[in-house]
């Protein structure tokens, strides 16, 4: 039988993608690469678009014309529902805002986060070549933004800390302090997970290569000094290690426990190395005692977020409303701004704007009803991705599986630190497509060969 012939007997939902190839991909690419271009952006709505953000719209583009010429499957019901649930919450939230025109650049953010560009991979990644050459993309930014980052640390160009200029930005510089450490750490995810379960049809350069991304790539995380992102790193480093682990024999499970062994030893010495690095993991921990300005700011926007929720419990104060309330509800410890600057920028104060935690940004702007929906479908997406994880690849573990698993396991810790906002955005929203794609997609199975 034709091999079309067999694709088409196993239903509508299995139907290939557009057979002129991956060409599809490219705007899918130029979202992730772009983000190498150093930040500056055009104000659109009184927002900034970068050209990461240009070219994801360029790929809801291609996602609308490929669906409108019946080039791609309808999409699964199951997607549907879990990454269109948020649709409904976000614009109620919005309508019921105090000022719904000010709300909507918030509306259109929060869409392109959680809703268009994710529900664009489950529609336009048609096997797991397609998530490797994605995955490849974010480790190739990766390396790119953590080797920038690393001569800014080495050659005293980084942003301000401490007084030095040491700090590792990468292209997004001292107004963006936490996108390489996010960007650095979703490339380590991934590839790590790419070096776990390397295809069955992988060169024997494949597993070293990978791996040793992996292993180059906790230098400049280490230099990037975010705690939250040292913290979200780990916890999906030991998610994914110990899911490869119970997927593979004693002997895969010893050379996994060694490996892990050997990252925490690395990271030990670059602490050692580094006494910025070393104080830096310390105040981790030292937050009740005489935590510094920066986490006394991060509770004092937490609990004006809490008060922002009290208020207004179901529908919240709207998108982007925590900026305009925070006055109303900050307490006096909160200072006026954050100070920034070196990485080729001159000093300035920063405004704090958001409480860099996404789960309290939700409350106090979409409302416990948001909320809710938002975590239901996160939640849903763990567990659906922990399930074919487990199924997939005949015992052995999938690249694609693990990494979807890490993936979401960063972003539901980091969240605990940060919130969306910033070019490193859109890098949110593609994560969390891979996750999708892997966990609603027929076509995530359906590749059972190399994964």
């Amino acid at each position: 039988m034709p091999a079309t012939t067999a694709l088409a007997h196993r239903g509508p939902a299995l139907v290939p993608a557009a057979p002129a190839g991956r060409w599809r991909l490219l705007p899918l690419l130029a979202t992730v690469l772009l983000l190498a271009v150093p930040v500056g952006g055009l104000s659109l709505a009184g927002s900034t678009a970068t050209p990461a953000d240009l070219a994801s719209v360029a790929l809801a583009g291609c996602c609308a014309v490929l669906l409108a010429r019946g080039r791609r499957p309808p999409l699964p019901q199951r997607a549907a529902v879990v990454l269109g649930a948020p649709i409904l919450a976000f614009a109620v939230a919005t309508v019921t805002a105090a000022d719904p025109a000010a709300a909507l650049p918030g509306l259109l953010r929060l869409l392109q986060t959680f809703v268009v560009v994710p529900l664009c991979l489950v529609l336009l990644l048609r096997d797991a070549r397609d998530f490797r050459l994605v995955a490849g993309a974010l480790v190739a930014l990766a390396l790119a933004q953590g080797g920038l980052g690393c001569w800014q640390y080495a050659t005293g160009s980084g942003a301000s800390y401490m007084g030095q200029n040491v700090r590792a930005v990468g292209t997004f510089g001292p107004l963006h302090i936490m996108g390489m450490a996010a960007t650095v750490s979703h490339g380590l995810v991934t590839a790590l997970c790419l070096g776990l379960a390397a295809h069955r049809t992988a060169p024997r350069w494949w597993r070293p290569v990978t791996l040793g991304c992996a292993a180059l790539l906790t230098l400049p995380l280490a230099v990037s000094f975010s705690r939250g992102a040292w913290l979200a790193s780990g916890v999906a480093v030991l998610t994914v290690v110990l899911l490869a682990a119970f997927g593979s024999g004693r002997r895969a499970r010893r050379t996994l426990l060694a490996l892990l062994a050997a990252g925490t030893l690395l990271v030990g010495g670059a602490a050692l190395g580094s006494g910025m690095v070393a104080d830096r993991l310390s105040s981790i921990g030292d937050v009740t005692g005489t935590p510094d300005q920066s986490v006394v700011d991060r509770y004092a926007m937490w609990q004006a977020a809490l008060g922002m929720w009290q208020d207004h419990p179901w529908t919240g104060t709207g998108p982007r409303g925590f900026a305009d309330h925070r006055d109303s509800y900050a307490s006096l410890a909160l200072s006026a701004g954050s100070d920034t600057g070196g990485a080729g920028a001159a000093f300035q104060r920063q405004e704090l704007l958001s409480p860099h935690n996404m789960y309290l940004l939700l409350l106090s702007e979409i409302g416990l009803l948001g909320t809710a929906t938002v975590l239901g479908c996160w939640a849903a997406l763990l567990v659906l991705a922990l399930r074919r994880a487990r199924r997939a690849g005949d015992g052995r573990p999938s690249a694609a599986g693990l990494a979807a698993v890490g993936l979401l396991v960063w972003q539901l810790v980091n969240f605990l630190y940060a919130d969306i906002g910033g070019p490193t955005t859109v890098l949110t929203a593609v994560a969390l497509g891979l996750t999708a794609w892997w966990a609603l997609s027929p076509a995530a199975l359906e590749e059972r060969g190399p994964t």
